[in-house]
């Protein structure tokens, strides 16, 4: 045999070793045997075949045996192939079974491919969050505007997580429960003094009910006064009264004035009516006279009568100047 056969034997050799060690990852399989996780040769080599990383399934399996969780390799493998993240499960399993909660493997993997962060959900069972509500502005029954901040310490129900509402909805009932117990105080005095009235008003509303996570306590961390918003309310309804008042006397005046022009109209229209009846007066009386049913006499007293008549119509507008002037 010659140079390049043996070559060609080294090759393959070297070849061998390196998929033997890369489907036996050799390191991996001497830990699982140390901490006395039964895993084979042909267990890694499947994993291989299958594109699972075996580390990221092996590590997290010695860690539960370690801690005592004998889990199956064949569930964690399934689980890594479902898209689900093997260590966070782990992790959790080992933190709910040293904190005495009670979580199972089916349930700890539905959580984490429902895309909650299972770990931190039995951490926060463990050590209650505190969640901060935005500032909330409501109107008490005197009209007066308050915005509170209220603080909620919630906990996780392992049980809700899956299908269970997030963190903004129990942000968003505290919130409504803060404007309804604002609401329903008579004065905002009554709040300023006991602002612990509206903690027990919303915790008793049961805001938890349907979402993941169980509230513990709310309470009201500041409270200030704002806007006199009935005193605003009742400016601008008295300015709207005052706008209505206004149009309907803007409408009286021009309908007075309408009245005023059309009576005017009238007026101008009867006196034209008597202007040209006057004009008829004398053709009536030249045609009374070539009738002979008026004569010569009758003709002067009805002259006597008519200056009579201005005479006295004179003497009337006299005694009215003299009496403007002495009244002055």
């Amino acid at each position: 045999m010659g140079t390049t056969g043996y070559i060609i034997i080294a090759a393959i050799a070297l070849l061998i070793t390196w998929l033997f060690f890369y489907f036996v990852p050799l390191g991996l399989w001497i830990s699982a045997l140390a901490a006395g996780v039964p895993v084979g040769p042909i267990t890694l080599v499947g994993m291989r075949l299958r594109k699972v990383n075996p580390h990221k399934v092996i590590l997290p399996m010695i860690g539960a045996w370690k801690a005592g969780l004998k889990l199956s390799i064949l569930d964690l493998e399934a689980h890594y192939l479902a898209g689900g993240t093997v260590d966070r499960v782990v992790r959790a399993l080992i933190s709910a079974d040293k904190a005495e909660i009670e979580l199972n493997f089916q349930r700890a993997a539905a959580i984490d491919l429902a895309g909650r962060d299972v770990y931190d959900a039995v951490a926060m069972s463990v050590n209650p969050r505190v969640i901060e509500t935005p500032r909330v502005g409501a109107v008490a029954a005197d009209g007066i505007q308050l915005f509170a901040i209220a603080k909620v310490t919630v906990r996780a129900n392992i049980e809700r997580l899956v299908g269970g509402a997030t963190e903004e909805t129990i942000i968003a009932r505290v919130g409504e429960g803060i404007v309804s117990a604002i609401g329903s105080s008579s004065s905002h005095k009554t709040v300023l003094e006991n602002p612990d009235n509206i903690s027990k008003l919303v915790l008793g509303k049961g805001l938890d009910a349907g979402t993941a996570f169980e509230i513990l306590s709310i309470d009201i961390a500041d409270v200030d006064v704002g806007k006199n918003i009935g005193a605003q309310l009742q400016t601008d309804q008295a300015e709207a009264d005052l706008k209505v008042a206004r149009a309907k006397a803007e409408e009286r005046r021009a309908m007075a004035v309408a009245r005023e022009q059309e009576m005017s109209a009238l007026v101008r229209e009867r006196r034209a009516l008597v202007v040209e009846a006057e004009a008829e007066i004398p053709r009536a009386i030249a045609e009374a006279f070539r009738e002979g049913n008026l004569g010569i006499m009758d003709y002067y007293k009805m002259k006597n009568v008519q200056a009579d008549t201005r005479m006295r119509e004179g003497f009337a507008k006299s005694e009215s100047a003299e009496q403007s002037e002495s009244e002055t």
